[in-house]
């Protein structure tokens, strides 16, 4: 699918009040509000600061679809998919969901788990449209070396959403505190993410992104 490149503050991780873009029409928007509402819920109150994630990753990604171009529908997929990407992550035991430092490599297998997981009970909800926004979740931690996960895609056998998911993602993640690092930087993070392309990140999609971030609202300061 070709893109057209026509996007948050170091207080942004508390911010409780997020710039929303109006949300795009579509992708069966009456077959996910219910179902969504629960899981969201269950997500919520499982771990807030997932939840806040999510939610910070999905207008960054519609505020970036929109300038990449993408349709209404893509655009609403990809607005659920980045809300519901991290849902796996309320099967993930407390021990490794919510352990102060960094993951051994046991517990980071079982932490990659998420990806399968989400997509799995997304698929579990009826409907053409959710099974498409099941695999954008299945597919948003791939690589384009092949070297992510689960299933270890190559370049564009990855959906494109995953890939801007993918980058939108690290982003935030990056960019918020964590059990193993402090905030960065907007600077230190693109720095992080360019070091990556090529291997983790679509060229093309991280440098369209780079431009992208810059007039958002939602651009980490630095």
């Amino acid at each position: 699918m070709p893109l057209r490149v026509q996007s948050p503050d170091q207080a942004h991780p508390a911010k409780t009040a997020l710039q929303r873009p109006d949300w795009p029409s579509g992708a069966g928007s009456s077959e996910l509000t219910g179902e969504t509402a629960a899981v969201l819920r269950a997500l919520r109150e499982r771990d807030e600061n997932t939840f806040a994630h999510c939610d910070r990753t999905c207008v960054l990604c519609v505020e970036t679809g929109r300038i990449f171009g993408l349709s209404s529908q893509e655009l609403a997929i990809l607005r659920w998919a980045a809300e519901l990407h991290d849902i796996g992550k309320i099967g993930i035991p407390d021990s490794v969901l919510f352990k102060p430092g960094r993951l051994d490599d046991d517990e980071l297998g079982v932490m990659r788990t998420h990806a399968r997981r989400g997509h799995d009970i997304l698929a579990s909800i009826p409907g053409a449209k959710v099974a498409s926004i099941a695999k954008i979740v299945l597919h948003h931690h791939e690589a384009v070396d092949g070297g992510g996960y689960p299933d270890g895609l190559h370049g564009e056998d990855i959906p494109v959403l995953s890939r801007i998911l993918s980058i939108v993602d690290s982003y935030d993640a990056i960019a918020t505190v964590r059990p193993y690092h402090a905030p960065r930087s907007h600077e230190q993070v693109m720095r992080t993410l360019n070091d990556q392309q090529g291997r983790k990140y679509d060229p093309y999609i991280l440098a369209a992104f780079g431009r992208a971030v810059e007039a958002s609202p939602h651009r980490v300061a630095g």
